[in-house]
């Protein structure tokens, strides 16, 4: 049995933040507001991860008024989502993702991003795709005010 599920997060960018995709620091003017580190990628991948056993979402998991998770590191919580999804009987077939934004340039750090999901998701860096785009300066991201994701990931029973 196969489950698919779809992750999509935004975050706006300002001033004073650090910038966090994929579990790597991107340096840039900028960073992505929330309440955790703001990692729109990882979001993503978690809500999709979620998803597919219609398990909610993470703020319903890891919610924003709770004051344990101000700060928290996005690849840390991909962990506990990897954790509940293999105590519910699956793991990670595969995970496809794109980012959206106008800047900064991802393609030097796709790698490691791809590296740091797959060891969250406990699974082979060949599982998991993270491509970038433009939205030719068009709409929100276009015009540097934010970042998104979208993330589709099918889980396998291991039973």
């Amino acid at each position: 049995m196969i489950r698919i599920g779809h992750g999509y997060d935004v975050h706006r960018l300002t001033e004073g933040r650090r910038l966090i995709l994929g579990g790597v620091e991107i340096p840039h003017e900028k960073g992505l507001l929330g309440h955790s580190d703001a990692d729109v990628l990882v979001h993503a991948v978690m809500d999709s991860m979620l998803g597919a056993l219609a398990l909610g979402d993470i703020g319903k998991l890891f919610p924003d008024t709770d004051s344990r998770y101000e700060g928290a590191d996005s690849i840390a919580l991909l962990k506990k989502v990897t954790e509940i999804i293999s105590d519910k009987g699956f793991r990670v077939g595969n995970i496809d993702c794109t980012v959206i934004c106008q800047s900064p340039k991802l393609a030097p750090h796709i790698e490691k991003m791809r590296e740091n999901i797959a060891s969250a998701a406990d699974c082979d860096i060949s599982q998991i795709s993270v491509k970038a785009t433009t939205e030719e300066g068009l709409g929100f991201t276009g015009t540097g005010e934010g970042i998104a994701a979208h993330a589709v990931c099918i889980l396998e029973n291991c039973g």
